[in-house]
């Protein structure tokens, strides 16, 4: 028997997609999936994810649930994975930018409190 699935709530790698959600570039922290939550700590935190896989995970969610191609945490999680990949220096100026759409999306109170 096969399970239907509502066309408004599909699972990728078992984190859900709202897609009445997605790219609304209205992310309220409470809506957040744990497991993404955790990366994104982790992405701003003193030892970032060193898994590329890891880090694209998160990087799909926030392309998907917030600004899309201009959500900060999305930008981010891209230009992590490209230093990763790369071994280029990463933006330090991108990742200014990250810490404040976290505390501004409700991630943390203050930025301090992410490293």
């Amino acid at each position: 028997m096969s399970q239907q699935k509502s066309p408004d709530n599909v699972s990728i790698d078992e984190i859900p997609v709202d897609i009445d959600n997605t790219q609304s570039a209205e992310v309220d922290s409470a809506d957040v999936p744990h497991e993404i939550e955790s990366i994104t700590r982790g992405l701003a935190g003193e030892h970032p994810p060193t898994n590329p896989l890891v880090v694209l995970k998160a990087a799909r969610w926030w392309y998907i649930h917030g600004k899309g191609g201009s959500d900060p945490a999305f930008r981010w999680s891209i230009e992590w994975a490209r230093h990763l990949a790369t071994d280029t220096p990463s933006d330090v100026e991108r990742f200014d930018e990250f810490l404040e759409y976290l505390v501004s999306v409700g991630i943390a109170d203050e930025r301090h409190e992410l490293r």
